[in-house]
């Protein structure tokens, strides 16, 4: 039986990525996005058009899926972005966005498409979180929040539907080979008030950020291939990584807090100097 994958955020990036991946795979796909033209076209993908902050959306979307293909296996909320700022500074209008985008909408997504798991006792909702959902750093503040509200909304989950054959699962990309970065940034810079007390430190983390996607590894189709490995593990995992690094600083941040601050507040001095 040919298995059915739905990715929102299927425009760009890791979404992009994973839809012809999962294509090549013989899956039959179906991509969500607001900028339905720039999902891929190719054999098996089905491009819709989705704003996952639009509940009536996301019905729409999820709907026309089982009314075609009659099932979902899988379902990847990877729809996402970087509402960065200084707390202080940034629009509670842009956090509750941030919020909307990140976690109510996967969320939203996953209440749809429970029951047609539930009825097929098999499943699996792939969470795309970030090692963001456990290490930290400044302006990001709604972001990380969003991050580890899913992780923790996902954990949770999957106790109660592992009993109707269904799973949650959480990837955790690490830096990746993409434009998020300077769209975080940019935002940065928007959410700052007139005279911003906080200028130097954007320009920390804009320099901290340039610095790290230089020497970032991973690209768009590496992660992908994450995705698909924690879609078709016999035996999935918690968490899925990319990489080594990627679980070692997670790790640190949550086993020796004190020294991941320490370890990263040098960092981003250094990487001022160097700027």
């Amino acid at each position: 039986m040919t298995k059915v994958v739905a990715i929102t955020g299927a425009s760009n990036g890791m979404g992009f990525a994973a839809a012809e991946l999962f294509a090549k795979q013989g899956w039959i796909v179906y991509g969500g996005a607001r900028r339905v033209e720039k999902i891929p076209t190719a054999e098996h993908i089905h491009a819709l058009k989705l704003d996952v902050t639009d509940h009536a959306a996301n019905q729409a979307f999820i709907e026309a899926i089982f009314r075609k293909e009659k099932r979902i296996d899988v379902l990847i909320n990877n729809a996402g972005y970087g509402e960065y700022g200084p707390v202080e500074d940034i629009p509670l209008e842009h956090a509750r966005r941030q919020f909307e985008t990140n976690f109510f909408g996967a969320a939203d997504l996953t209440q749809l498409v429970l029951p047609i798991m539930r009825a097929q006792k098999s499943g699996r909702i792939i969470n795309i979180s970030s090692i963001g959902g456990d290490v930290y750093m400044p302006l990001g503040a709604y972001y990380h929040a969003t991050k580890a509200a899913l992780q923790h909304w996902s954990d949770s989950l999957d106790i109660e539907i592992a009993p109707f054959g269904v799973r949650s699962i959480v990837v955790q990309p690490g830096g990746t080979q993409s434009a998020w970065s300077e769209i975080a940034l940019g935002h940065a810079r928007e959410n700052l008030k007139p005279d911003s007390v906080y200028t130097t430190s954007v320009d920390k983390v804009s320099a901290l950020l340039m610095a790290n996607e230089s020497a970032v590894s991973a690209s768009s189709e590496d992660l992908a291939k994450v995705f698909y490995k924690a879609a078709t593990d016999r035996h999935p995992k918690r968490r899925y990584f990319h990489a080594l690094s990627d679980r070692a600083m997670v790790w640190l941040a949550r086993s020796c807090p004190r020294v991941f601050k320490k370890v990263f507040v040098t960092v981003l001095n250094h990487a001022a100097k160097k700027k």
